[in-house]
């Protein structure tokens, strides 16, 4: 098996899976890409996403891979030297800087659009420090609260994204606490009941979105439905890497990644009766094909320099770039609803721009800011 460290490894564990970190930098790119797409749909009055449909689903395949990964680098420590406080230190290492940078990022970007709600009232700079405080001790806020800053009902409303890392945090607590201590076969039984929970909730589109697109958001079931969207390829992801068997593939990496942005870019299934076919078509991707993914990608190997080298830089960037880049989304929806523009044919070299810049201001945090932090908090913390 073919290791290397990347940043994107969590602190003080073992490497991980080169070809994982690849396709969790290709799954950061598509929800990048996505979300331009979103802009059209959200500055158009809220019409259908084209192009990259499905580019949400990118979320679920980070659940798996993030359960696939903690499975394998802590499983076999709890045993050895492992204790809750240890585990918590080296989780909070990995993944709050870049909440704290996103937090920050979302701030400056909101007083650049005019430190105004979508509806055009004007907001307090005290909310907007509260909206600032609370998420980078992340702590999300309620449909209506005062530090709703953008006021659509987003858990972090300087940052829409970090609602998944919130209940990435979650799912990393009930590991500490309970999960690990699962045999197999109760951990069978935990992902079966999961699994069945969002096939109830996707295929009788329980919140009636007609997609599984639930989490971001404390209004009404948004909550418990994030719960099962976390939870379930989560620990789908734990089962898959205390069972894993490697098998012989040749160009996985490329193949995988072919694979997502074809499952990405299926358009938004019509019908609801009996049940909501795009429902069914997210969970044959999250329990079906997903799983299959990570089998390929932990199978598979680099065979040469160059392609360690893009595996490397994708997962180094992975992170950073989910955690910043939707601040500068919120700075380009402003824009195409003031110059009321709503496809990429007239908007190609801002929303390329805004591509691009995302992906070097990620690289810029993960070089300049989360690496030297992590490396000191590890260094004094972490023995």
């Amino acid at each position: 098996m073919n290791h290397r460290i990347s940043s994107s490894a969590f602190a003080d564990t073992k490497p991980h899976y080169e070809l994982l970190d690849g396709l969790r930098g290709v799954a950061a790119l598509l929800v990048v890409f996505y979300h331009i797409f979103e802009g059209f749909s959200f500055a158009g009055g809220g019409t259908l996403i084209t192009v990259i449909n499905h580019g949400y689903l990118a979320v679920d395949f980070f659940f798996i891979l993030s359960g696939f990964v903690i499975g394998y680098a802590y499983d076999d420590r709890w045993k050895k030297n492992m204790t809750l406080k240890g585990f918590f230190k080296r989780r909070l290492i990995r993944l709050h800087p870049m909440i704290i940078m996103g937090a920050i990022i979302g701030c400056i970007a909101f007083f650049v659009q005019g430190g105004v709600k979508w509806d055009g009232t004007h907001v307090a700079t005290s909310a907007v420090m509260l909206a600032l405080l609370l998420a980078m001790c992340f702590i999300p806020a309620y449909p209506g609260a005062g530090y709703d800053v953008r006021g659509n009902g987003e858990m972090f409303s300087l940052n829409g994204p970090s609602w998944s890392l919130f209940f990435e945090y979650i799912g990393n607590i009930l590991y500490a606490l309970f999960i690990h201590r699962l045999s197999n076969k109760a951990l069978t039984v935990l992902v079966i009941l999961l699994g069945l929970g969002l096939s109830w909730f996707a295929l009788f589109d329980v919140v009636g979105y007609g997609m599984i697109g639930v989490g971001w958001t404390l209004d009404g079931l948004n909550f418990w439905g994030g719960m099962l969207r976390m939870l379930f390829p989560f620990t789908l992801g734990m089962l898959i890497s205390r069972n894993f068997c490697p098998f012989k593939i040749r160009g996985a990496f490329w193949i995988c990644s072919i694979i997502l942005l074809g499952l990405f870019c299926v358009p938004y299934i019509e019908g609801k009766s009996p049940v909501c076919l795009n429902g069914v078509f997210e969970m044959i991707c999250i329990a079906v094909v997903f799983p299959l993914l990570v089998c390929m990608g932990a199978s598979g190997k680099t065979t040469d320099k160059q392609s360690t080298a893009i595996c490397k830089f994708l997962g180094d960037i992975s992170y950073p770039l989910y955690a910043i880049h939707y601040p500068i989304m919120y700075v380009f929806y402003s824009w195409l609803i003031e110059k009321q523009l709503y496809t990429l044919e007239d908007t190609w070299p801002v929303a390329a721009v805004v591509y691009f810049g995302s992906i070097a201001l990620a690289y810029l945090c993960l070089k300049l800011y989360d690496e030297p932090v992590r490396r000191w908090l590890g260094n004094k913390f972490v023995k």
